[in-house]
């Protein structure tokens, strides 16, 4: 069931990312360039009352919200990773002077909102803002492991094996009751559990078949990875084990080493001293 939870979250959140770039009325391409503050304040872009301000967007980040609509108005088949392709190669190819209005609208906005991040930090209690650094690390270490994913993908790492209900799914989506994404999968599960156990069989023996295939071809890529040296990319049950360092001595160990010896030798020498006056003592003795 958290497969279906996390698949319909990922799409509502898609949807959602999707209607926002996809609001805005339509603005002029890059062949008349415009400052965009206006356009950034009327989307809800500024900090929300009570909470922490939002770091504005930089000067590319702007130039993509305002083009974004128009390029969807014209094409309204085109996917949204081939908008943000074109409007990337747009922006690349802009003059310096074309770029400036964006910039500077950045440049202004980064000035207001370290004057609103004191303003904001200056209010917080102790605990409150422990809390919130506590918050900034943890989307840090999200963020981190996003991007360590992304490059893990770069590098070619084999997908995940799939569960039979997901091998199930594949085959059956097209045909499933439903208009939605979400209407779909209610469908689909309930498909599966009153599926016939011997028509369930095939679907596990092919995860199975999942299972060996990831094993072989993680194998064949973390090898791969230790030949080009990321060992930082394997998973922990593979990583190599680093042998133990060892131990230094302290301080006081190694004064302590020293006095160890001095004091036998005083022992030796005081014992020789004494061996040395029973000598004389004995021979006083013999003489008389």
């Amino acid at each position: 069931m958290a497969h279906f939870n996390l698949m319909t979250a990922g799409v509502s959140l898609l949807a959602k990312s999707f209607s926002a770039l996809s609001c805005t009325n339509s603005l002029a391409r890059c062949t008349s360039v415009h400052p965009v503050s206006f356009f950034l304040t009327s989307r809800g872009l500024t900090a929300q009352a009570g909470g922490p301000p939002k770091r504005p967007l930089n000067g590319y980040m702007r130039y993509v919200v305002q083009q974004q609509p128009t390029i969807v108005q014209q094409n309204p088949a085109i996917k949204i990773t081939e908008v943000i392709r074109k409007i990337a190669q747009e922006w690349r190819l802009m003059s310096a002077e074309q770029k400036r209005p964006f910039v500077e609208d950045f440049q202004r906005a980064r000035d207001q909102f370290k004057l609103d991040l004191k303003r904001y930090e200056a209010k917080l209690t102790p605990a409150e803002f422990e809390q919130q650094a506590i918050e900034r690390k943890q989307v840090m270490a999200k963020r981190k492991e996003i991007r360590r994913k992304r490059e893990m993908n770069s590098l070619g790492k084999p997908k995940r094996p799939r569960s039979a209900f997901n091998i199930y799914m594949s085959e059956h989506f097209v045909e499933a009751r439903g208009l939605t994404m979400p209407a779909k999968l209610i469908s689909l599960m309930d498909d599966w559990r009153s599926l016939l156990g011997y028509k369930k069989q095939v679907y596990m023996q092919l995860a199975e078949d999942d299972k060996i295939r990831y094993k072989n071809e993680i194998k064949s890529w973390e090898e791969h990875m230790l030949e080009i040296g990321r060992e930082d990319l394997l998973r922990e049950q593979t990583r190599p084990k680093k042998a133990p360092a060892k131990k230094r001595a302290t301080k006081k160990e190694v004064k302590a080493k020293p006095k160890a010896k001095k004091t036998a030798t005083v022992g030796v020498g005081k014992a020789a001293g004494k061996g040395k006056t029973a000598g004389k003592v004995t021979a006083t003795r013999s003489k008389k």
